[in-house]
């Protein structure tokens, strides 16, 4: 069994249903989630939020945020996966953003930079860091499969 089959099964077994909020994956997550049949069982909507005018347009992102710390940020992922959570029929969000590359990284966010936010409903959000490294379509293969294992293992035992 695959990642994404397992991710499916788990939400499944616990009455779950995802949202995603993706930047740097621009949909990856929920296009392999929904490429699976019965997805509708446990995926509500994801949200692609390439631009900073689309993550505070359908995520609430503030425009603070983005000035004081920029789309890839902690506190942009954290606020991604609020909003996500906040603007659909989900109990668990995932949200990414970050450099996929080749170009665009800086000494303070060098290429294969991501923050990873999850949030189950009633509960904090999370943000995790990551570091990847290889060319953009290995980055964005990466925090994909980073963002299966994260969602299973983030999923309540006795929900």
């Amino acid at each position: 069994m695959n990642l994404v089959e397992e991710l499916s099964n788990t939400l499944r077994e616990k009455n779950m249903i995802l949202a995603t909020a993706e930047s740097c994956t621009g949909g990856m997550i929920a296009s392999a989630i929904t490429d699976l049949a019965g997805s509708s069982d446990i995926f509500d909507r994801g949200f692609v939020t390439y631009s900073n005018t689309s993550k505070q347009e359908m995520l609430g992102v503030s425009e603070d945020i983005l000035k004081d710390h920029g789309a890839v940020s902690a506190e942009c992922a954290k606020a991604m996966v609020e909003g996500a959570l906040n603007k659909s029929s989900a109990n668990i969000a995932v949200s990414v953003t970050g450099i996929a590359g080749p170009g665009g990284g800086s000494a303070d966010k060098p290429v294969g930079l991501v923050y990873m936010g999850i949030c189950v409903a009633g509960k904090p959000p999370k943000v995790i860091q990551h570091n990847f490294s290889g060319s953009r379509a290995n980055i964005r293969e990466n925090v994909c499969i980073a963002a299966f294992e994260t969602i299973i293992k983030e999923i309540p035992e006795n929900e």
